[in-house]
């Protein structure tokens, strides 16, 4: 299995880093790590894009949840039975948004083990003919940050914008229409609400102590989670306005 796991994930990533960064002008790691997370969200971008159409799908039966709560009671029996009902008429399912985030799990692991590698320029024995061996990188990125050391002001701005990104989610973002009974109520919407704020002090936390390649990576992957939040919404705004605005025959 780990054999396996470097063939197809970490040993094509870490020839894509080693690669930018021989092209990359000025030799800067910073800006190759960059460059390779964004190729790797956009790659993934598909799965990720799911899990947020799962996400706002569950959320928008949160209101109907509760309902069968408040109906149902104590009948813990009658309830679950009813919910999985729900599910099957929403065509929704309380765990299809986790099967996406899996799927990229294998990917992110490849990558956070090829930033610990290239900042302290080991496994290059596994580089391709054809890719340049740099013998050692250079671990100052942008002329001032040492990727290799710890930098508490990196681990701060991922700690930041994991924050945003955690609000962004649709699970966070009560559907329009819904009552306050719809929110805030539920035990689920009370872990979310939890997690806005756990999360971002869990990634400083774990920031400070990592490299600060691997914080920068953090950010650069949060960054880009973001836009693609802002963008899914969006457009499911417009989708929403113009199913409003649309005539009714």
């Amino acid at each position: 299995m780990k054999a396996f796991f470097t063939t197809i994930l970490f040993q094509p990533m870490l020839n894509a880093l080693m690669w930018i960064y021989s092209i990359i002008p000025g030799h800067d790691i910073g800006l190759a790590i960059i460059a390779l997370t964004i190729v790797i969200r956009l790659i993934l971008w598909p799965f990720q894009q799911s899990a947020l159409k799962s996400q706002r799908a569950l959320q928008t039966v949160q209101p109907k949840l509760k309902e069968l709560q408040i109906k149902f009671g104590d009948d813990k029996a009658g309830l679950n039975k009813a919910m999985m009902e729900l599910y099957a008429k929403e065509k929704v399912s309380p765990f299809s948004s986790c099967l996406p985030l899996l799927v990229q799990l294998p990917f992110l692991i490849a990558l956070y083990q090829v930033l610990r590698a290239g900042l302290t320029s080991a496994n290059f024995d596994l580089l391709y003919p054809f890719v340049h061996n740099p013998g050692t990188i250079n671990p100052v990125a942008f002329g001032f940050l040492n990727l290799a050391s710890k930098s508490i002001p990196l681990a701060v701005l991922a700690g930041a914008a994991q924050f945003f990104q955690t609000r962004m989610l649709p699970m966070n973002r009560p559907p329009a229409g819904a009552g306050p009974g719809a929110k805030d109520e539920d035990q689920l919407a009370k872990v979310n609400k939890q997690m806005l704020y756990i999360m971002p002090v869990f990634t400083v936390f774990i920031g400070i102590s990592l490299p600060a390649g691997l914080t920068l990576y953090w950010v650069i992957t949060t960054c880009m989670a973001i836009f693609q939040q802002w963008l899914f919404l969006h457009t499911s705004k417009t989708k929403n306005d113009q199913v409003l605005a649309s005539p009714k025959l």
